[in-house]
C-alpha cells in the first residue's frame, strides 16, 4: 500500500525540476523582449510538464514498483528520473540567453588569474604539457564528464536504491543552482574572451584585459585548439555543437563532477571511488587545459560544489 501511495506523489527531484522551471519561466516573461526565442523556452517548460505527466502515468499503469520484483520499482523510478537529466542539455543554452542580456565580466576573472598566478594559466597550461599524450589524457577527462556523472547515478539506481531519490535530488538541485548563477553572472571563459581580444586587435597574452561589455551577445567565436587525437576531436565536436559564451564561473564541470564524487564517496563503495578518481582529476585539470575556464573558475567550482552538496543534503525531504 505504501508503494502505491508513493507512486502517486511527485519525487523530491520532480519538485525541484518544477521549481526551476517556474523560476526561469518568470524570468522569461520579465526579459521577453530581450530574448531571442522566448516561445521556445515556454514550450520547453510545457514539454517538461508533459513528460512528468506521461512518465508518472506509465509508471503507475505498468506497476513497475511491484514489491515482489528484484528491481523494486527501479525501472519505473528510472523512467521518472532520467528524462530530466537529458533535458539539462536543453536548459544549458538558456543560461546564455539570460546572461548575455547583461555585460560580461571576463576582464575581472581573467584579472584575478593574472593577479594570483602572475600569468594566464588557461594560456600556458597546454604549452607546458603540449605532447599528444597529455592532450589526449586531458581531453579524455573532459569528454568523460557525462559518463562520470551517469555512472554514479546508475550505481545508486542499481546498488543503492534506497538512497537513489536523495542522490538524484542532490544532483539535480546542485545543477540548477549552478545554472541560476550563470543566468545572472555572465562569464564567457578564456576560449571566448582571448579569441575576442585577438579579433579586436588586443594582445591575447593577458597583458591587457579590457571590459568587452555586451560583445558576446553577438559574437560566439572561440579558440579551436590543435587536434592531437581522437579525444581532442570528440571534445571539439561537442563544443561546436553546444558550447556558448556562458557558464564559466564557477566551473560546473569541476562542480558537478565534484558533487558526483561526493555521492560516490557517500555510497561507501571504494571501488567506485578509485575507478572514478583518476578521471575526475583529469577532468578538473582539463577545464583549464582546453581553455574552457580560468583557473579561478575551477577552484570556485570545487568550493561551490561542496557548498551545494551539503546544502542540498540538508534540505532534502522524502515525499
Amino acid at each position: 500500500m505504501k508503494q502505491d501511495t508513493d507512486m502517486k506523489r511527485l519525487t523530491s527531484m520532480e519538485i525541484v525540476v518544477l521549481i526551476y522551471s517556474a523560476i526561469t519561466l518568470i524570468m522569461t516573461f520579465i526579459y521577453w523582449n530581450k530574448l531571442n526565442n522566448p516561445w521556445e523556452m515556454v514550450e520547453l517548460r510545457g514539454i517538461t510538464i508533459g513528460i512528468m505527466i506521461v512518465t508518472n502515468v506509465i509508471a503507475r499503469a505498468c506497476r513497475l514498483n511491484d514489491k515482489d520484483s528484484i528491481w523494486e520499482g527501479r525501472i519505473g523510478t528510472a523512467l521518472r528520473t532520467f528524462p530530466y537529466m537529458v533535458l539539462l542539455i536543453w536548459w544549458y543554452p538558456e543560461t546564455y540567453e539570460f546572461c548575455s542580456i547583461l555585460p560580461y565580466k571576463d576582464h575581472i576573472f581573467a584579472g584575478i588569474d593574472q593577479t594570483l598566478f602572475g600569468c594566464q594559466p588557461a594560456l600556458t597550461f597546454d604549452t607546458i604539457l603540449s605532447g599528444t599524450f597529455w592532450s589526449e589524457a586531458f581531453n579524455f577527462g573532459y569528454y568523460a564528464y557525462y559518463y562520470l556523472m551517469a555512472s554514479v547515478i546508475v550505481f545508486y539506481l542499481i546498488c543503492r536504491y534506497k538512497e537513489f531519490d536523495k542522490a538524484v535530488y542532490i544532483f539535480m538541485a546542485s545543477f540548477f543552482l549552478f545554472y541560476l548563477i550563470y543566468e545572472f553572472l555572465p562569464v564567457a571563459g578564456p576560449q571566448f574572451y582571448f579569441k575576442a581580444l585577438s579579433n579586436l586587435g588586443y594582445a591575447d597574452d593577458g597583458s591587457i584585459l579590457p571590459d568587452l561589455g555586451h560583445y558576446f551577445k553577438s559574437h560566439t567565436d572561440m579558440i579551436v585548439p590543435e587536434i592531437k587525437g581522437i579525444f581532442g576531436q570528440l571534445v571539439i565536436g561537442a563544443q561546436e555543437i553546444g558550447e556558448r559564451p556562458t557558464a564559466a564561473f564557477p566551473s560546473s564541470h569541476v562542480g558537478m563532477s565534484t558533487v558526483s564524487m561526493l555521492l560516490a564517496i557517500h555510497s561507501g563503495n571504494k571501488r567506485l571511488v578509485y575507478i572514478l578518481l583518476p578521471v575526475y582529476i583529469l577532468l578538473c585539470c582539463a577545464t583549464v587545459y582546453i581553455k574552457a575556464h580560468y583557473l579561478i573558475d575551477s577552484i570556485a567550482g570545487f568550493i561551490t560544489a561542496c557548498i551545494f552538496y551539503y546544502l542540498a543534503k540538508k534540505t532534502y525531504w522524502r515525499q
